[in-house]
């Protein structure tokens, strides 16, 4: 029996599957040929779309030139993802050897819409670069009394758990799974990586919660992961020790997996963050943390099953006043002399910048530098420092760049990142899943370039607006593409300048608050003073960051002159008349692009207000009024961070505009 399609409750959205996607396949005639689990999803999904539009499905057969739509699952094995598309006399087939090919091959033809089925096309083999595309959700099972239900999440509550446990409804949760296969995305962890009492427990007493959850995404290929504490021995098992040399420890996690995979088959590993802001880890007993990581490793190769290991290790109570020490050094610091090391299925998951998902930060020198060890690359999709999802943000282009950054000569960080590429989650339990619908754009733009990480971002951005708006007049599609494209460096041209990052309200992230970590034990950002501006990560002078990275890069970003003008004050301190390669002074950027931002902010706000009546008027009235904000945040900005370096340098703005 086909399986149905998940049903969304009343009132919320659709995002990139609204029922018109489907036309173009409920039109036709369609044979689907061969059995699979997901190939009942597929049959599912094909025959709704049939009953909406008027067309026809059939199961097994011959494809003798009477269908349209051919969805065959006899192909070659090379990969359960893979699938090939051709044209040909009128049909179009899609050839699979698995059923997440196959499904993956019926949302490339919803994506293509009647394209699919015009003219003739060559045979083409679609196979993703990453073998695991994976979201990590930050959700806490019960209500944290200081973080809340999800940490760093901006769109309501957790889709996952309600009142300390899980959802009794799992519809959504199955809807939400179709959303992610049909961008690409094959994994998930559902809860915090701040593993939490509550949340330890899913380990053990509290795992058929997990395997609920598991059951409703899989018809849709989405494996389920979970964060795990590395003292859960101590916590759970009642261990005096959680060291991870210790046989008693080995044995409980073994016992643990076991009985995790005995209630989840396919359950894809755990994800943990240890010795990294108050998490438990293997420093406590002096073991390394390829120790840590090996031992669970150890636990969940009989299941091919996957530990992932955050990088994210640093000293955060450190002194303000030391120059030396530099939270940008430490992963590479921590994890470079443990190359080589891990196991084969432990993945080393690292930051895509060396510090915490920044508007703008150089790639991690340690992606490229682990040539025997597993890397996953992470994103950050939820917006915490990119406006909290009230302010339009889309990353695409971001992400790009660093996907396509060259280490060294060879391979890019895409093709680096044989670990996967994993990312914090922004979707919730919010109608438009992801509180600003147009943030709907950064969580469908991390699967499509988790898939293929030299896509071009534009395309997928339009191939986006297509999908969430399929019957969009032209003013529509060119209006979304306008207010998005170009809206990540407006979003840096109003916040911190040229790479020096943070500048937060402290905690919560959101607004501006120049010196807001600048004297606090999480490190040092700025180190403005009367004279000039930045960080000093040279290795001549300063922390010796830059050269940790592998030539031509090290030589570029050392010297000033020649280091990137975007990145000048994450690597040098430098005096406000510096020239930068723009041929302005840093004081003057800094005055300049504030208002820039501003004034394009204002701009977007107006191209957005004349789209009214093209839009829904739920999506238009949310987004019109996240506008409202952004406006306000982006002034404050603007006044907050020009006063205060005009205080700072005494350089009045050479154009003569007020700014303080």
């Amino acid at each position: 029996m086909p399986l149905p399609v998940p049903v969304l409750p009343e009132g919320v959205d659709p995002a990139w599957l609204p029922t018109a996607a489907f036309r173009a396949v409920g039109r036709r005639r369609t044979l689907i040929r061969g059995w699979d689990p997901l190939a009942e999803t597929v049959h599912g999904e094909v025959a709704e779309a049939c009953r909406r539009f008027g067309g026809r499905v059939v199961r097994g057969g011959v494809p003798d030139g009477t269908y349209d739509l051919v969805l065959d699952l006899g192909g070659e094995s090379h990969g359960d993802e893979d699938f090939t598309c051709a044209r040909d006399g009128g049909t179009t087939t899609v050839i699979a050897s698995g059923g997440r090919g196959l499904l993956y091959g019926l949302f490339h033809v919803v994506r293509l819409g009647e394209a699919a089925f015009t003219g003739a096309w060559a045979r083409d083999t679609h196979r993703p670069t990453l073998a695991l595309r994976m979201l990590d959700h930050w959700d806490n099972v019960a209500v944290h009394p200081v973080i809340g239900q999800v940490e760093r999440g901006y769109a309501g509550g957790s889709l996952f758990w309600e009142e300390g446990r899980a959802r009794g409804d799992l519809e959504r949760v199955r809807a939400y799974g179709r959303l992610l296969a049909a961008c690409g995305i094959n994994a998930v962890a559902v809860n915090n990586v701040n593993v939490h009492e509550t949340e330890a427990h899913l380990l053990t007493d509290r795992i058929g919660e997990v395997a609920a959850i598991a059951d409703v995404l899989r018809p849709y290929g989405v494996r389920t992961h979970l964060s795990v504490s590395f003292a859960a021995p101590v916590v759970l098992g009642g261990l005096p020790t959680a060291d991870p040399l210790d046989e008693a420890v080995r044995g409980w996690w073994a016992t643990a997996t076991r009985r995790v995979y005995a209630a989840i088959p396919d359950f894809g590993g755990y994800v943990v963050k240890a010795d990294s802001e108050g998490q438990p880890g293997p420093f406590a007993y002096g073991r390394t943390h390829a120790d840590g990581a090996n031992m669970l490793a150890a636990a969940l190769e009989p299941y091919d099953g996957t530990v992932h290991w955050r990088a994210f290790v640093y000293d955060h109570r450190q002194d303000w006043r030391d120059r030396t020490t530099d939270r940008a050094r430490a992963a590479f610091d921590h994890f470079v002399p443990l190359d080589g090391e891990f196991a084969a299925n432990a993945v080393l998951q690292v930051k895509h910048g060396p510090m915490d998902f920044q508007v703008r930060e150089p790639v991690s020198p340690l992606i490229g530098a682990m040539p025997r060890t597993r890397l996953a690359v992470e994103l950050q999709v939820t917006q915490e420092y990119t406006g909290q999802q009230r302010h339009v943000c889309w990353l695409g282009p971001m992400w790009s760049e660093v996907l396509r950054f060259r280490p060294e000569q060879g391979l890019s960080v895409g093709e680096l990142a044989q670990g996967g590429l994993v990312a914090v989650s922004n979707a919730g339990d919010d109608p438009f899943w992801t509180g600003h619908p147009l943030a709907q754009a950064n969580l469908y733009t991390f699967g499509r370039l988790a898939w293929a990480p030299d896509a071009d971002p534009l395309g997928v951005l339009d191939e986006w607006i297509r999908l969430t708006h399929p019957d969009a007049p032209r003013p529509l599609a060119e209006g979304l593409h306008a207010v998005l494209d170009g809206s990540w460096r407006t979003y840096e041209k109003y916040t911190a300048p040229l790479g020096v990052g943070f500048m937060v309200q402290p905690g919560h992230h959101y607004g501006p608050s120049v010196d807001g970590y600048e004297y606090s034990p999480w490190g040092t950002y700025h180190f403005a003073d009367r004279d000039g501006i930045g960080v000093d990560r040279s290795a001549a002078s300063g922390t010796g960051y830059a050269a940790q990275y592998a030539k031509p890069w090290a030589e570029l970003y050392e010297p000033p002159d020649t280091c990137p003008d975007e990145l000048l004050l994450f690597f040098h301190h430098v005096p406000y008349g510096h020239l930068l390669n723009s041929g302005k002074t840093v004081i003057q950027h800094i005055y300049d692009t504030h208002f820039e931002g501003v004034e394009e902010v204002e701009e977007a706000r107006e191209v957005w207000a004349r789209l009214a009546g093209l839009v829904d008027p739920a999506r238009h009235a949310r987004v019109a009024e996240r506008y409202e904000e952004q406006l306000r945040s982006a002034r404050e900005w603007r006044d907050q961070i020009n006063s205060y370096f005009f205080r700072k340098s005494g350089v009045p703005d050479e154009r003569g505009r007020r700014i303080y």
